[in-house]
């Protein structure tokens, strides 16, 4: 029996130090685990990975299960349990492995497949790629682009659905597999953005390259041959949300939030010839989305200015007048265009007053949604809540700090309680009380942690200041403005200060109780009805 020959293989090897393995018990080991899989005994394989005597083991050996797991998980059917095993498989194989030799076992077996179960083997092994390439902690850029390079490669002889039924029933899966790719992608860009804004000599720029070369790729493929024009009955079209998932969440914040020189976008000579050779399509599809399809990308770099302008310049009439024309700008777009302009002022402006105003106006185009002369999808349904998502949430969880983030948590609060006060549970036009537990998860419950954890520390502040003699009074308080240093705040000053902050977390906690106490009616009042 194949569970008994995978004991007997690995009673063997338990007894063996990690450097005494030998090549024969890796080859006994992957021919037993790999029957076990065949035969059906996934449950009995998933015990003996799961047990805490084999980690050593698995953590050299498991990996050679990739293969022979991704057949028999792509065989079995959805509902079938076995499947089930075989997922909770791969999962453990992805905590306990070498990540070394998982990543090029997952690599490989994205390599190998073909025909109609590309895109289905991508998108099972995209999450466990990301996750392996997130512990490497060496050549992380040639892992990433070698990743994407292997996927791209793969999705590319696959043809593109383009009529209206081709992209609705999208048979091989590559619509779905492309935006899950861009996805994969993401906390990569992110690590590139957060190190760029963190130093202001940024040096590692391989990693930024290769997600770049994607970027140019995707343009390429699939998107300079799919249908791009709005099609009636696909309330969300794949390729289009695509196409801005590209632009706003990697090209802006990759190449036009950070540009050193406006000559070239790449660090080096190598990567501008391949730019000059290799991209003509790929920018011609860019020139097509901008100026054909109307996804408005110039003006979010000329709004990038804008925000520097709002937020770093000492002349006050001058802040003033740059937000005036922000709110021009924003009234320019239509409601999708408004969308995607709110969702990358979200991602990049990093400043909680902007973010603030941000909220603000999403509410406004949300009251302007909810009145029927003005109905549009993009403030309702689940294109409201993909944007709640980047709303009714702390940056750093209870850990935010509550008091440079108070315009933001404010507006946020502000909103969600115009939501449950305007949209009833039993009609649900925006969707939240669909995403209420995720907003508790979230936002709420993470505010109240931070509340309590920030005033404690201010209060404590406040008494040894007082008392004179502990923390925070001993601390010389200097602050520059325009290259001017300001005279040193006195104590009663810091005192300000502080009772300042404790003033806001007390209305932040005033209004955080008031949406909760609405919530809470409204969930009764259903309830209620129901019995």
């Amino acid at each position: 029996m194949a569970v008994d020959e995978l004991q007997a293989i690995i009673e063997r090897c338990q007894i063996l130090e990690e450097a005494d393995f030998r090549g024969e018990d890796y080859d006994l080991f992957q021919v037993a685990g790999q029957k076990c899989l065949e035969d059906g005994y996934a449950a009995q394989l998933l015990e003996v990975i799961q047990n805490v005597k084999n980690k050593v083991i698995i953590k050299n050996m498991g990996w050679n299960l990739i293969s022979p797991l991704v057949r028999c998980i792509l065989a079995y059917k959805k509902e079938d349990e076995k499947r089930e095993h075989c997922l909770k498989i791969l999962d453990q194989l992805v905590q306990l492995c070498n990540p070394k030799e998982l990543f090029l076992g997952l690599l490989e077996q994205i390599e190998q497949t073909s025909g109609e179960q590309v895109c289905q083997t991508i998108m099972l092994l995209l999450q466990p790629l990301q996750t392996v390439l997130l512990k490497l902690q060496n050549k992380k850029a040639y892992s990433v682009g070698l990743s994407l390079a292997i996927i791209m490669n793969q999705l590319t002889p696959l043809p593109v659905p383009y009529t209206k039924q081709q992209i609705q029933e999208d048979k091989l899966g590559l619509c779905q597999c492309c935006n899950a790719v861009v996805d994969f992608a993401k906390p990569f860009v992110n690590e590139v953005v957060k190190n760029m804004e963190n130093s202001s000599e940024f040096n590692d720029t391989e990693l930024k390259e290769e997600l770049l070369k994607f970027c140019m790729k995707s343009l390429k493929y699939p998107l300079l041959t799919a249908q791009l024009d709005q099609l009636e009955g696909i309330e969300e079209h794949p390729f289009r949300h695509l196409a801005a998932e590209i632009i706003v969440s990697a090209l802006m914040p990759l190449v036009f939030l950070h540009h050193k020189s406006r000559r070239s976008y790449w660090e080096n000579q190598e990567f501008e010839d391949i730019e000059q050779k290799n991209s003509a399509d790929s920018l011609a599809c860019l020139s097509y989305l901008v100026f054909v399809q109307h996804f408005e990308f110039v003006f979010f770099v000329q709004l990038q200015d804008l925000v520097k302008v709002m937020t770093l310049c000492p002349i006050e009439h001058l802040r003033k007048k740059s937000l005036s024309i922000l709110q021009l700008f924003i009234d320019k777009f239509e409601a999708e265009g408004k969308y995607t302009l709110f969702r990358c002022l979200l991602k990049t402006s990093n400043h909680a007053g902007v973010e603030g105003y941000i909220i603000k106006n999403i509410k406004d185009q949300i009251h302007l949604s909810l009145m029927k002369a003005h109905d549009n999808i993009w403030f309702t349904g689940h294109h409201l809540i993909s944007l709640l998502d980047l709303v009714l949430l702390l940056p750093e969880g209870a850990e935010t700090d509550l008091l440079q983030n108070s315009d933001r948590i404010m507006a946020s609060l502000n909103l969600l309680r115009y939501l449950v006060i305007k949209d009833c549970e039993s009609d649900n036009q925006t969707g939240v009380w669909t995403a209420l537990a995720k907003i508790e998860k979230n936002f709420l419950k993470p505010l109240h942690v931070g509340l309590n954890m920030s005033k404690a520390h201010y209060e404590a502040e406040i008494k040894n200041k007082k008392e004179n003699g502990r923390g925070f009074s001993n601390t010389i308080c200097s602050l520059t403005v325009s290259g001017e240093k300001m005279p040193a705040m006195t104590t009663e000053m810091q005192l300000q200060v502080l009772h300042s902050a404790l003033f806001t977390f007390d209305l932040i906690e005033s209004v955080l109780a008031r949406v909760e106490e609405l919530i809470e009616v409204k969930v009764k009042a259903v309830m209620d009805e129901n019995i």
